[in-house]
């Protein structure tokens, strides 16, 4: 059987919402439609609080079930949007303390990437020197943008010097744009909104010459990229026309896009297609977002078997590109090593989940 690595999935230690609702943030916390408490970022919901979230055995069950064998474990972007940076860091060490104390506890089964005060960048290094060269994590999670700045903006070059120094792998997770007051109706924070931040702040890596000025880092872009890939020859014809694109760049932002490694967190066929003739196989990683209702663990899985792929690409997305991807990734081989690729054969999921509240869908 090829090992199967998730890279987009979440976990929440439930002291986590205490401390966001704490904090002093744009977060706050209500009940919907459905009785189900949730989190908001400035008005607009985020996501909705289940079970499945905060239950290392409910997320064990959810893999063995769907043929999972190891989780690279993240938290939704949240604690860069702690605005006193004291609180910032402590929420950052507690999540990642957290995570090593799962990892020790489920070392052939779970992997993790760091959440870092970004308020802080020396406090960010530090806590990259403490948890991925330290405990051996496998890389850090950012989100798409912190309070409306990206990557490109200068108070993050240090940051990135360093990351690129080490040749660290940092997985872009989408946020909320600020003043997002366009979302704040019908959930279409998450549905639309996290897809379009991700496009902007991927484009903004492209237009600046970060990609390119920063040839070490690894770049895990969630979702699919949001519509990155889809409109890759528009933001050509961009660079193409209008002379302020070309100014930090001379390479085409297709030949920058194509640099990028993405998660599969789409499902549908045409877009894994589409996203495995620009990119390669060798660039897609298996994503489920579990267990957030609009991904699913079994879709992600499902999604790629069902694709008209070679068992080659295949075994790229489910296992080889995240071990070419991630750091320490020599520790994921060695506890799932993969099989090889003669024959077609691509193991079939187990018996599906029936239990909603085990699936974390609402």
């Amino acid at each position: 059987m090829n090992a199967r690595f998730d890279l987009h999935t979440h976990f929440y230690p439930r002291e986590f919402f205490d401390i966001i609702e704490e904090a002093d943030s744009d977060f706050s916390f209500g009940v919907g439609a459905d009785g189900g408490r949730f989190i908001a970022y400035q008005g607009a919901r985020f996501f909705g609080l289940t079970e499945p979230m905060s239950s290392i055995d409910l997320r064990l069950h959810a893999m063995d079930r769907a043929g999972i064998d190891v989780a690279i474990l993240s938290v939704g972007p949240l604690p860069q949007f702690i605005k006193d940076t004291a609180q910032q860091i402590r929420a950052s060490k507690f999540l990642n303390d957290k995570y090593q104390e799962l990892i020790e506890a489920h070392p052939d089964r779970l992997g993790a990437y760091a959440t870092v005060p970004m308020a802080d960048p020396r406090a960010a290094i530090a806590e990259v020197d403490r948890m991925v060269d330290g405990a051996g994590f496998n890389g850090v999670i950012l989100p798409s943008n912190i309070a409306g700045e990206y990557y490109d903006a200068e108070r993050f070059e240090p940051f990135l010097r360093e990351a690129d120094d080490r040749g660290l792998t940092l997985f872009i997770h989408p946020l909320l744009a600020p003043a997002n007051n366009t979302l704040t109706e019908y959930v279409m924070g998450p549905i639309l909104g996290f897809m379009f931040d991700t496009t902007i702040s991927v484009s903004r890596l492209v237009y600046s010459g970060t990609i390119e000025r920063y040839p070490n880092i690894k770049w895990h872009i969630g979702h699919a990229g949001g519509a990155a890939p889809w409109l890759a020859e528009r933001i050509d014809n961009g660079w193409r026309d209008y002379a302020e694109t070309r100014r930090n760049t001379d390479v085409l932002p297709s030949d920058s896009i194509k640099k990028l490694y993405f998660d599969t967190v789409t499902f549908n066929q045409h877009n894994l297609r589409f996203l495995r003739d620009m990119v390669g196989s060798d660039h897609m990683v298996l994503g489920t977002d579990f267990p957030h209702p609009l991904g699913g663990i079994e879709k992600g899985v499902q999604s790629i078997l069902d694709m008209e792929a070679t068992a080659l690409d295949k075994q790229n997305i489910f296992s080889n590109t995240a071990l070419s991807l991630l750091n320490n990734a020599e520790r994921l081989a060695a506890i799932a090593p993969t099989a090889s690729v003669s024959g077609t054969a691509i193991t079939a999921p187990r018996e599906p989940l029936r239990n909603s509240a085990v699936h974390g869908e609402a």
